[in-house]
């Protein structure tokens, strides 16, 4: 059975203008409804050369983000979802800590599907490299992970930059498309010969060129430009973030050009 959470308050953050109660309010219990199997490939994927990175059952394929093992604690499946454990740490990350799957990718298409707790925050990084004694974050993209309406990330940023399916603090989603609070949404990942596009259930929402004038240009006047390894195209993993709030994956598959 899913968990449905009914939230009863929510702490007003009256120093950020606009951060209310909105597409990230409470969930709403849903009427039952028949559901599509899960972590299964369509016929039209297992023809087009998808491969399942989560099987709903096991963590077999991922690791601990510089481990050699799969983290103790901070991350469980249930009803065949993935599951951070949201400890309320917020910038400080939970105990589990960030997951990659262990092997590289340089040219692919991702496809997952996340939801969010309200307030929560966390994120899709790819192309990223295992650096001792570094995040992952500072050599890897990442595909923004947000409750919108709630974080004060979203107010953050510019042009909206840190919400939902956004290039972490470097592009903005357009269209600004994410579901509400608790409901599951399509990220899609992919990375073909330098160019990279988002896409936010079934919308192109972002497209980028790595190692281009441009891409060198945003990057340089960023708070990445003191990381020579950020956005590089080259070979690298898939990781998905803890940032100390309840986040759910499930349907995570991928397939190499």
């Amino acid at each position: 059975m899913k968990k449905v959470r009914f939230i009863y308050s929510v702490a007003i953050l009256t120093f950020f203008a606009g951060v209310t109660l909105g597409s990230c309010g409470p969930a709403q219990e849903a009427e039952d409804e028949e559901e599509e199997p899960i972590n299964t490939l369509t016929e039209q994927e297992k023809e087009e050369g998808f491969f399942l990175m989560f099987d709903g059952e096991t963590f077999d394929g991922w690791r601990g983000y510089n481990r050699d093992e799969f983290p103790e604690s901070g991350w469980i499946i249930e009803d065949g979802v993935m599951q951070v454990v949201g400890e309320g740490t917020g910038e400080a990350g939970g105990e589990g800590g960030d997951i990659i799957y262990d092997q590289k990718f340089l040219d692919f298409h991702l496809k997952l599907e996340w939801k969010v707790s309200p307030g929560g925050n966390s994120g899709i990084f790819y192309l990223g490299q295992e650096i001792e004694g570094e995040p992952i974050w500072k050599s890897a993209p990442e595909m923004q992970i947000l409750c919108n309406e709630q974080h004060i990330d979203a107010q953050l940023g510019v042009d909206g930059n840190r919400k939902a399916g956004s290039l972490y603090d470097l592009i903005p989603a357009d269209p600004q498309n994410a579901k509400p609070t608790e409901e599951w949404n399509l990220a899609e990942i992919i990375v073909y010969r330098g160019t990279v596009v988002h896409k936010q259930n079934g919308e192109v929402i972002l497209e980028y060129h790595l190692g281009t004038p441009d891409w060198e240009k945003m990057v340089a006047e960023s708070k990445f430009a003191d990381f020579p390894w950020f956005g590089k195209y080259e070979p690298g993993y898939i990781a998905l973030q803890d940032h100390g709030d309840d986040v759910w994956f499930r349907n995570i598959r991928i397939k190499e050009f």
